[in-house]
């Protein structure tokens, strides 16, 4: 006899409940401000509660405050993500203040931006440790429990553009690391499928957090020329807020996202749809002759 095909739902109507994370248990790492915070709000906002992580204190108490005000319950945990043993000292006070864990999002991320041959082995080795590694030990430590929990869980890693395509500008150890991280979504979406645990990546172009703006206009170039030579690569014509991931992120946590995993998710105004040759303008018409 041949292999049984699963029975066809008689309705295909979804309703809004399906976004909802009534009920379950969400951590954010890197959630003191930015997207981070953004993420963590949403989460709560449907229905999450949420620990939130991050090396800034004051930050992270903050967005812990403003769950709560949601009516969610927070802690907010210090925690280096380039230290294994802080990694495993969060995920102790996530089991003791809520003893399970029903989704992650891995938003911890370094840069150090220098020409490849000028790069210093210590800061490339700081991004890996950061962005690659610490995501890793996170996703390890969350699938671990979900698995022993049985009940499957979402684990949502934050990429970026610049691990789909090499971004230049000193942007090296970061695309390296964030390429990392987007192989280390597919790879865990196959292991641990049987175990219902989902595992997926947003992929932002620039988002126009506070942290990015302050960075880029101390560089030593002219960032409004800077900031349009970006926007000639988004068809959509503005940088992205730190709002644009926090949709993307509760659909991805929630049970409308059920049979997605493995997912590298754009969220980039058009940015990786644009040929590198191509332009958002036609070209000038020839003047008469």
């Amino acid at each position: 006899m041949g292999r049984r095909l699963p029975r066809r739902s008689s309705c295909g109507a979804m309703s809004l409940e399906t976004f909802s994370l009534a009920g379950k248990v969400a951590l954010v790492t890197g959630a003191a401000v930015g997207l981070g915070r953004a993420m963590a709000l949403g989460l709560a906002g449907a229905g999450a509660d949420v620990a939130v992580s991050d090396v800034n204190v004051e930050g992270i108490q903050d967005t812990c405050r403003e769950i709560e005000r949601l009516g969610r319950r927070s802690i907010a945990v210090t925690c280096d993500n380039a230290k294994r043993e802080a990694i495993m000292a969060l995920f102790a006070e996530v089991d003791r203040a809520f003893g399970r864990i029903d989704i992650l999002i891995n938003n911890v991320g370094a840069g150090a931006r220098y020409r490849p041959e000028e790069l210093p082995f210590e800061d490339w080795q700081r991004v890996i440790d950061i962005s690659l590694t610490g995501t890793f030990l996170c996703a390890v430590q969350a699938g671990k429990r979900m698995i022993a929990q049985g009940t499957g869980g979402s684990i949502i890693n934050i990429g970026s553009t610049c691990g789909m395509s090499g971004m230049g500008r000193g942007n090296l150890p970061h695309g390296a690391a964030k390429a990392g991280v987007n192989q280390l979504t597919r790879d865990l979406a196959v292991e641990w499928g049987p175990h219902r645990i989902r595992v997926n990546s947003i992929q932002p172009a620039q988002i126009a957090t506070d942290a990015w703006v302050n960075g880029m206009t101390s560089m030593p170039w002219d960032f409004q020329a800077f900031e349009q030579h970006l926007l000639n690569g988004i068809p959509l014509g503005r940088l992205g807020k730190d709002s644009d991931l926090v949709g993307p992120a509760i659909f991805l946590a929630s049970d409308a996202a059920a049979f997605v995993t493995g997912h590298l998710l754009f969220v980039d105004g058009g940015n990786l749809a644009l040929n590198a040759a191509g332009s958002i303008t036609w070209p000038a018409p020839k003047a008469d002759s």
